[in-house]
């Protein structure tokens, strides 16, 4: 499997009278075509072009390979910068006591503070469904603790024996 490469180098640049050449090792402005592919030439570089869709085509005199790991190289770097958010998930029951309670609620706060989202449940077991409202309360006051390190995405919803509170984190 041949990976076809995302730029056109020297003689792969067609259709092309004029380009505007950028970079270091060059005077910038605007050159012929032949202009261009014979400083690359004197140089023994590439000449690649950047911006095909510019008017001339933008391009740059430069090692290829050299260009390319580079390139990937600033991918890689920003790919590594991005934050990942997840999901944390906070189970309660309908009748959860107050210790239960304060104790998950730091747990959310620690999950909230680091970035991550948090989904906030009440499980009814069996006869249990019959406290929907007590569930509702609790996970309103769980989202009112919670208002200053992050924010409801909407009201607690009932989905089949859970009742369901996404909370994002405040920036």
């Amino acid at each position: 499997m041949i990976k076809e490469n995302p730029h056109r180098i020297n003689d792969k640049i067609v259709g092309v009278r004029e380009v505007r050449l950028v970079g270091d090792n060059v005077e910038q402005g605007i050159y012929s075509y032949q202009q261009a592919i014979r400083l690359a030439d004197d140089m023994n570089l590439d000449l690649v072009e950047i911006s095909p869709n510019a008017e001339p085509p933008v391009c740059r005199i430069v090692d290829y390979q050299k260009f390319l790991y580079d390139k990937k190289k600033k991918e890689k770097e920003a790919k590594a910068n991005q934050k990942k958010m997840e999901v944390k998930e906070i189970r309660f029951g309908p009748q959860t006591d107050d210790h239960d309670y304060n104790f998950k609620l730091k747990h959310a706060q620690g999950f909230l503070q680091e970035g991550n989202k948090v989904k906030a449940y009440v499980f009814f077991r069996g006869r249990s469904i019959v406290f929907k409202e007590q569930g509702e309360l609790l996970l309103a006051r769980f989202a009112d603790d919670l208002a200053e390190y992050g924010k409801p995405e909407a009201m607690p919803k009932l989905e089949g024996k859970r009742m369901i509170l996404f909370l994002a984190p405040k920036k």
